[in-house]
């Protein structure tokens, strides 16, 4: 197995330099899952308080995008980058950000560790989100309509999840040991949802669940994941070089409010140094530039320039875009 190169820390930093980086700290994690859903609160808030198709259109646009904050955070601390104690780190990062939009942190971290050990090569499990790239206009915005049709969503949650009951039945499986098997893979969403749904009905906004909870989830959470992936790794130009396989956006405040949150958009330097914590990364990347290091480095500016050169393929070129539709990681283990 061909294994991902790695940079050494001390080639760009001097002791001090990555102490300051590497540091852990005991709040700045939680105060963003915190700062999260206070974001996704008011987005809310601002449509029940002024509902037209405006402010539900911003609301559904910026909660989604906080929905992929939770599930960034979530990747934090696969890393263990979201509390320096490990159990408060699974447990926060589990249930206040994975369990809601139904990512399960105890299998999402032997997967994600595996695509930083392998990352680009053949053995990545995530190389099927890069590798069809780049694709053309029209195949590019047929993905975009499914994300926001919800197609994307079901074909990926729901259409899964029928199946795997369909092959334990056809196993000879009891309906307890199919409910079992369920439980396993959705029990911490239920539960997670299942709150969120009481707490806004005991308030009188249970249609608000509905409506600004799982339409962003269906909708534009699906969009933002997929720009995020194709913007971390799709048409990176070298795939062995560990400053080039990943790559940094520099995102714009738009942008980082309605599509790359917490600091996603500097996936070069998480490559490089993945334990790094997520608020660290910044500062890495200024004191990177300062180094001239991101001259060397995969560096672009705006999600727009990434999307025009991820569907550049002539429109009469077939390629093999269209057959890799995977978005993000498994959203669950498999049940059968």
């Amino acid at each position: 197995m061909a294994v991902a190169r790695r940079v050494d820390p001390k080639d760009f930093f001097a002791p001090l330099e990555w102490a300051s980086l590497s540091n852990r700290s005991s709040w700045r994690g939680l105060w963003l899952i915190a700062h999260a859903w206070g974001v996704i609160v008011l987005a809310g808030a601002m449509f029940v308080l002024w509902p037209n198709p405006l402010t539900l259109i911003l609301a559904v646009m910026v909660i989604g995008a906080r929905q992929l904050g939770l599930a960034i955070l979530m990747h934090d601390a696969a890393h263990a980058a979201v509390h320096p104690n490990l159990k408060i780190n699974d447990w926060a990062a589990g249930w206040l950000c994975g369990a809601p939009v139904g990512v399960d942190l105890k299998r999402y971290r032997p997967y994600h560790l595996a695509h930083h050990k392998y990352a680009q090569q053949a053995e990545d499990p995530d190389l099927g989100l890069a590798a069809p790239f780049p694709i053309t206009a029209p195949s590019l915005r047929r993905k975009i309509i499914r994300d926001l049709t919800g197609q994307t969503f079901f074909k990926q949650r729901i259409v899964p999840t029928i199946e795997a009951i369909r092959t334990r039945k056809a196993k000879g499986l009891t309906r307890d040991q199919v409910n079992r098997g369920l439980w396993d893979v959705w029990g911490e969403f239920a539960i997670a949802n299942g709150v969120m749904l009481a707490v806004l009905t005991a308030v009188g906004l249970w249609w608000t669940y509905f409506v600004l909870w799982l339409l962003p989830l269906a909708t534009w959470y699906p969009l933002v994941t997929r720009l995020r992936n194709i913007a971390e790794h799709a048409c990176t130009p070298d795939n062995n070089d560990p400053l080039r396989h990943a790559r940094t956006t520099r995102a714009n405040p738009i942008e980082r409010l309605l599509i790359a949150p917490y600091y996603v958009n500097y996936h070069c330097e998480h490559h490089m140094f993945m334990h790094l914590p997520s608020w660290s990364l910044p500062k890495a990347h200024r004191m990177l530039t300062a180094k001239g290091v991101t001259e060397r480095m995969e560096v672009q500016t705006g999600y727009l320039s990434v999307l025009r050169a991820a569907a550049s393929r002539p429109a009469g070129d077939a390629g093999t875009g269209s057959r890799h539709q995977g978005m993000e990681p498994p959203v669950a283990a498999p049940l059968g």
